[in-house]
């Protein structure tokens, strides 16, 4: 069943109207960037006029009601064609800039873009961050052309970050998705992407701009309806991203929540499609591969440890019921490890997530407590990560990124069974053992409260 069209404002319909059509349309979604969004307009400008003159294009502005004259900074934001060596246009550049509706966040941004390209008619498209320090013109190339010149339905980004950036991609996130659904998309929530209009108005059609996804969970959400739909996914390299890192030690909290209550409730839409998923292929990469200076990310491994041993206090009966026994029995003796030599193996790494994702679909724990007991054990394996990689490079280090995604997919087969069947936590047997010394059944632990991160 088609979902109702969005409506947008008379102006941005009047503006749509005197279009008519175009072939590009690229999306900046936006609030409070008038710092920022001026250049990645300009940007954008010049890299539709280099690498695609005479085609109709369109940039749309998708702004959630920014108060620091956004707006007005991308309706004044032109392009300096003469030095950058770019002849006169053969077809001109349309800006929309419009207010978006709905549930608060980027993915109703992303949804009124997706329906002013499906008005225009568009054969590709594209969607920038507007905080971007990093892009140049080459990156409206290569997210549009391969959909324009190669078929493909949706273009991800490929960056070159340092080690410690991206920690929840890295150690959550990118193993997860690619033993799912069996496709190496390295950034599957990098932010920036390509996509065919078909895709669009598939976007479109999905029930989910009511929910959390609107509001946060949509970059992930992106990456795997397409991939689950059939769509024809590839990569293509866009060098760096420039933008301000965060310490892993500092409060993440709220973002691992968000983006694993994104990819929960996916391993739930697609749940018959993904068990029988096995391995995973490589997703052809554009563009010239070069190395980039990135910028440095300082951690603080010490807070880090120190909030998983806290959590292990706080927590250890919250764990018990969330985590399968061998699990929990070789988590717990890394309380007791002195920092240098604190481990947190890949293999166990991958069994703790598959627990997780078992323990959200069988509901045995409310979803918030649940989410909210991973971020000390995320902590903690990040912890482990920067330990064991602090003497590499960051390419280095990729290769133990490499060893993690290779201990999910070989664990697959624990995911599910563990997702069919429900294999007992201590928590499950030490009541099953009451229940039966006692004939009542045991309360189940209550929800402590964890660390200040938490």
């Amino acid at each position: 069943m088609t979902v109702e069209a969005l409506g947008l404002t008379s102006d941005t319909e009047a503006k749509i109207h005197e279009i008519g059509a175009a072939d590009l349309v690229v999306g900046i979604p936006s609030y409070n960037n008038a710092d920022t969004i001026g250049r990645v307009v300009s940007v954008v400008g010049a890299g539709l006029a280099k690498y695609f003159s005479g085609w109709r294009a369109v940039v749309v502005n998708s702004d959630g009601g920014s108060s620091d004259g956004t707006p007005d900074v991308v309706a004044r934001t032109g392009v300096d064609f003469g030095t950058m060596f770019i002849g006169d246009r053969q077809s001109p550049l349309n800006k929309i800039i419009t207010p978006y509706h709905g549930v608060p966040g980027k993915g109703s941004a992303f949804r009124t873009i997706f329906e002013i390209a499906r008005r225009l008619n568009a054969k590709a498209c594209a969607v920038v961050d507007s905080d971007l320090r990093s892009i140049t013109p080459e990156w409206i190339e290569l997210l549009i052309l391969p959909v324009l010149n190669k078929g493909y339905d949706y273009v991800a980004p490929y960056y070159l970050r340092h080690k410690y950036d991206g920690t929840i991609t890295n150690g959550i996130v990118y193993p997860l998705t690619r033993a799912l659904y069996g496709q190496r998309i390295r950034q599957p929530i990098g932010g920036d992407f390509g996509f065919s209009g078909r895709l669009a108005e598939h976007y479109l059609d999905k029930r989910v701009w009511e929910s959390d996804v609107a509001r946060f969970g949509i970059d992930v959400w992106m990456t795997t309806e397409a991939i689950a739909s059939g769509a024809r996914v590839c990569q293509s390299f866009l060098g760096a991203k420039i933008h301000n890192p965060k310490d892993p030690a500092a409060d993440l909290s709220s973002m691992l929540v968000q983006v694993m209550g994104a990819v929960l409730a996916l391993m739930e839409e697609h749940q018959a499609l993904w068990p029988d998923v096995t391995g995973s292929r490589p997703a052809e990469l554009f563009g010239f591969q070069y190395d980039v200076g990135v910028e440095p990310v300082h951690v603080n491994v010490e807070r880090m440890v120190g909030m998983f041993r806290q959590g292990a206090t706080d927590l250890e009966s919250i764990w018990r019921q969330m985590l399968a026994s061998d699990t929990i029995n070789e988590l717990l003796p890394l309380k007791d490890c002195p920092q240098q030599e604190f481990r947190m193996a890949d293999d166990l790494w991958a069994r703790l997530i598959y627990d997780v994702a078992a323990a959200a679909h069988h509901r045995t724990l409310p979803y918030a407590h649940l989410l909210k007991a991973l971020t000390p054990l995320y902590l903690g394996r990040t912890a482990s990560f920067v330990i064991e990689t602090q003497g590499l490079t960051s390419t280095e280090a990729e290769v133990r990124i490499e060893a993690l995604c290779q201990a999910f997919e070989q664990r697959k087969p624990y995911l599910v069974e563990r997702w069919k069947g429900r294999e007992r936590t201590q928590a499950a047997d030490h009541d099953s053992h009451m229940t039966a010394k006692t004939g009542h059944e045991q309360p189940h632990s209550p929800s402590v409260a964890g660390p200040a991160l938490c």
